[in-house]
C-alpha cells in the first residue's frame, strides 16, 4: 500500500475516532477542484462543527483557511482541527482562532520556502545537465498516436483511448507530419 493511501486511511480512522457523523473525503491534487469540500461546506448547519485532521486538509493557504473559517462562522458552524502543531484547535474559541491564523501563516511561509528551494535545486540540476524534467505523456505515445490515426481512428477517440487530451493528439500529429 502506498504511503499516500495509508495516510488517507489513517485520516479517515482519526475522524471516525473523533466521533464524526458524516465524512466527506477526496484525494485530489493541490490545484484540482475540491468538490467534496464544497459539498461539506454546503451541508453543514448552524450548531455543527466541521472537523479536519490538519489545516491543509481544509485549505490551501492561510487566506483560504481564514475565508473558510469566516464562511463557516456566518453559518454558525465551527471548525475543529485535530492536529495543529501537537494541539487541537476549535474556532468556536477565540484563542484557537488566533492560533489557527498564526500557525496557518507559518505553514504557508514554510511551504513557500520549500518550493523556492525546490525550484533552485531544479535550476542547478538543469544547469549541470542532471535534470531534464519528465517526458510529456503524449510524446511518449507518439508512435501509437500516429499508428491509430493511420488506421482511421478519430483524434477524439485516440485521446480517450490513450487517456490524453485531444489537443495533445493534434499537437503530436502536427509535429509528426
Amino acid at each position: 500500500m502506498g504511503t499516500q493511501v495509508a495516510g488517507f486511511e489513517s485520516q479517515l480512522e482519526i475522524l471516525e475516532a473523533a466521533g464524526c457523523e458524516r465524512i466527506f473525503s477526496e484525494q485530489v491534487s493541490s490545484v484540482s477542484r475540491r468538490d467534496k469540500l464544497e459539498e461539506a461546506l454546503r451541508f453543514v448547519r448552524d450548531g455543527d462543527t466541521l472537523v479536519a485532521t490538519k489545516p491543509d486538509r481544509v485549505a490551501r493557504s492561510t487566506r483560504d483557511l481564514l475565508d473558510i473559517v469566516d464562511q463557516l462562522a456566518r453559518k454558525g458552524v465551527g471548525l475543529r482541527i485535530l492536529s495543529m502543531g501537537g494541539m487541537e484547535l476549535d474556532t468556536k474559541q477565540a484563542t484557537s482562532k488566533l492560533m489557527l491564523t498564526v500557525l496557518g501563516a507559518i505553514a504557508e511561509f514554510e511551504r513557500a520556502l520549500m518550493l523556492e528551494r525546490q525550484r533552485e535545486g531544479i535550476k542547478k540540476a538543469a544547469e549541470e545537465g542532471k535534470y531534464k524534467g519528465r517526458a510529456p505523456t503524449a510524446r511518449r505515445k507518439e508512435a501509437l498516436i500516429v499508428k491509430l490515426r493511420g488506421q482511421g481512428v478519430k483524434p477524439t477517440d485516440i485521446a480517450k483511448q490513450l487517456d490524453i487530451s485531444r489537443a495533445s493528439v493534434y499537437r503530436v500529429l502536427a509535429s509528426a507530419a
